[in-house]
């Protein structure tokens, strides 16, 4: 149990707001290629949009939550 506090302990490095527009960025990229993908899939401009939309917008949140839970790991620093 004391290994786990000691790398939970550490102070965050970045941010939040640097880890919120890194989060932003990334996943503005990742819904062109989702996009893409769904729409060479589906051949339809309509589904590959709400695939991509939804299915990054889950993704958006939980990439930030888990930039945010690794900031505050020492292991590998």
């Amino acid at each position: 149990m004391s290994i786990v506090r000691s790398l939970l302990r550490r102070s965050p490095v970045q941010a939040r707001r640097r880890a919120l527009v890194k989060t932003v960025l990334y996943r503005v990229f990742m819904v062109c290629i989702t996009v893409a993908v769904a729409w060479l899939v589906t051949g339809s401009t309509g589904d590959a949009l709400s695939i991509g939309l939804a299915t990054n917008l889950l993704k958006t949140v939980t990439y930030y939550g888990y930039e945010r839970v690794w900031d505050h790991v020492s292991w590998g620093v």
